[in-house]
């Protein structure tokens, strides 16, 4: 059965190639690590606070109002329909 051929100089050593492996990996995890670590951090603690719209000075029909509520309670988190 023929040998596999193996990398020339330095390389040839087993360890060379484990040590490499293990940076490939360590450099990889650490990237994933600090990538979900930022990704964390971008998402807001808390809601908004509320932003007052021009519109709102208007005054609603009722028919305005429940189509209002409508939209609003499709698009609240936490409260499908």
């Amino acid at each position: 059965m023929p040998s596999l051929p193996s990398l020339p100089g330095p390389f040839s050593d087993p360890r060379v190639i484990t040590f490499f492996g293990l940076l490939a990996t360590a450099s990889v995890a650490g990237a994933t690590l600090a990538l979900r670590a930022r990704a964390r951090r971008a998402q807001p603690a808390a809601p908004l606070d509320r932003v007052w719209h021009p519109q709102e000075t208007v005054p609603l029909t009722p028919a305005e109002e429940d189509a209002f509520g409508e939209v609003v309670s499709r698009l609240s988190v936490g409260h499908p329909r």
